[in-house]
């Protein structure tokens, strides 16, 4: 039986309550730690509300943990695009030079082909309310 780490991470985050929010520690996994930006039960219904997005929207290419079609996404936010180092990238994303940031991954959600012509991501996120919870759950990771 597979664990879910994205429902686990969101549980955790609700039962610890509103004090807390996802991190990373050191077994690279979501943990509940002391808030750090706040934002309390509205945070954690977009986190929550972003993982099963990214169930639903990007799971059929990616992973938090393992790279399947896509690259994998634990450690996204923050990391320079075409960075993942066992990931072979097609000649658009590794030439694409960001870090991918709440600016960069809506910008990308919205449309990949504008941003890195050339990508195999031809998937869209339309809508800016949950491209913003993919990018909250994101952060997370």
């Amino acid at each position: 039986m597979r664990i879910d780490v994205a429902a686990c991470a969101v549980s955790a985050f609700i039962v610890f309550g509103a004090s807390a929010s996802m991190a990373v520690v050191d077994d690279g996994e979501p943990r509940a730690a002391a808030a750090s930006e706040g934002g309390g039960a509205d945070a954690a219904s977009l986190i929550e509300r972003g993982a099963k997005l990214y169930v639903r929207k990007c799971g059929a290419c990616h992973s938090p943990d393992a790279n399947r079609i896509g690259p994998r996404h634990e450690g996204v936010y923050g990391r320079k695009s075409g960075s993942v180092p066992d990931f072979r990238y097609t000649k658009a994303l590794g030439a694409l030079d960001i870090v991918w940031d709440e600016e960069t991954l809506d910008e990308w959600l919205t449309n990949p082909s504008a941003m890195a012509p050339g990508t195999a991501m031809g998937f869209r996120v339309t809508d800016a309310e949950e491209r913003k919870a993919i990018i909250a759950y994101l952060k997370t990771l």
